[in-house]
């Protein structure tokens, strides 16, 4: 159930297909004093060896209702719709929102959860309400953009369980072509400047192929796809952190190189955790037995075959510890643990 391919088993799985069923699933654990954890496409979590002693709830909910409101579209899907499918579809309907986020694997009710982004866009940009079923206080809860507390890949949802999410509403723009490109490696891949727009589904097709190429589109041939995505988020650092990192990085820059690094709203800097790995001496395809750093992108971590969740840890916690004793940052992870922790 994860694309790792790791992780111990559940106690009860069980898949409810209806919204009504879901809320009656979660409710007859929650009386019985069950341990709870949801599942969408696995795609974003790393499971202890020892499994999860409590029902693993499968969300398979299907349903997308479109609402025309002028130029805006309302557009609400089920949690357990696929994501990569839904963005598709809104490609074709002609809606601009969500092109930048294709190929992203798992479903709609885990984007608001760590606030998906990619290539410049980021779905609390698009999120208008999000639907829940509220564990404690048994009844339905609905959360506007702003009391999902969106932030860089977190959101109110993220690392908590009181609420199963159930539906996510986008208000998306009819267009043919896409938002305006604000990120140099796609706005240099479709032979446009930063800030001009696109069509739809070229945006979408240029994307796919990017993250093709960094083996974050997931491919049962392909071993580099096994794995949790980006296994680090960037670290974000206010002015102090920064000048003690430019003073560390000084020593591994070579002719004419620079750290990247991408200005913040809040004033802070934004820099690359796989740029940071790397300088770390940790180079694509750095191996610890049966686990790996991907051969084509530096921040998924890979299971090359026959490894289990402390393999993979045990490589995770060689790499934050390398980087924090070279730059001294630390990398925190992106993907959700369970039963196990960095």
């Amino acid at each position: 159930m994860t694309t790792l391919g790791l992780g111990g088993p559940a106690r009860r799985v069980t898949e409810p297909e209806r919204e009504a069923d879901v809320i009656a699933a979660v409710r007859e654990g929650d009386d019985a004093g069950e341990r709870l954890l949801v599942v969408g496409g696995g795609s974003n979590l790393v499971v202890a060896d020892e499994g999860f002693d409590g029902t693993v709830l499968k969300m398979v909910t299907r349903g997308i209702d479109l609402s025309a409101q002028g130029e805006q579209v309302s557009v609400t899907a089920s949690a357990g719709e696929p994501w990569d499918a839904f963005v598709a579809r809104m490609v074709e309907e002609g809606l601009s929102g969500v092109e930048c986020l294709g190929g992203i694997p798992g479903l709609v009710g885990a984007v608001p959860m760590q606030n998906v982004g990619a290539y410049g866009q980021e779905v609390s940009e698009t999120i208008t309400r999000v639907r829940t079923w509220d564990r404690a206080a048994k009844r339905i809860v609905d959360f506007d953009r702003d009391a999902c507390r969106f932030s860089y890949r977190s959101s109110v949802f993220r690392g908590r369980d009181e609420h199963v999410i159930l539906a996510v509403t986008f208000s998306l723009s009819k267009s043919a072509s896409s938002a305006r490109i604000r990120y140099a490696e796609l706005s240099k891949a479709l032979g446009v400047r930063d800030g001009d727009r696109a069509p739809l589904a070229r945006v979408r097709e240029t994307v796919i192929a990017l993250r093709r190429k960094k083996g974050m589109v997931v491919d049962h041939a392909d071993p580099d796809t096994k794995s949790a995505g980006s296994f680090f988020t960037n670290p974000i650092l206010d002015g102090a952190a920064l000048a003690e990192l430019r003073e560390r990085v000084a020593g591994v820059l070579g002719p004419g190189e620079s750290m990247p690094m991408f200005a913040e709203p809040d004033g802070r800097t934004k820099v690359s955790a796989a740029w940071l790995i790397e300088r770390a001496g940790f180079a694509k395809g750095h191996a610890m037995g049966p686990v790996a750093i991907s051969s084509k992108h530096a921040l998924a971590l890979t299971n090359r075959g026959g490894a289990t969740t402390r393999d993979l840890v045990a490589l995770a916690r060689a790499i934050r510890a390398g980087v924090s004793a070279r730059f001294g940052v630390t990398l925190e992870n992106e993907p959700v643990f369970v039963g196990v922790a960095l």
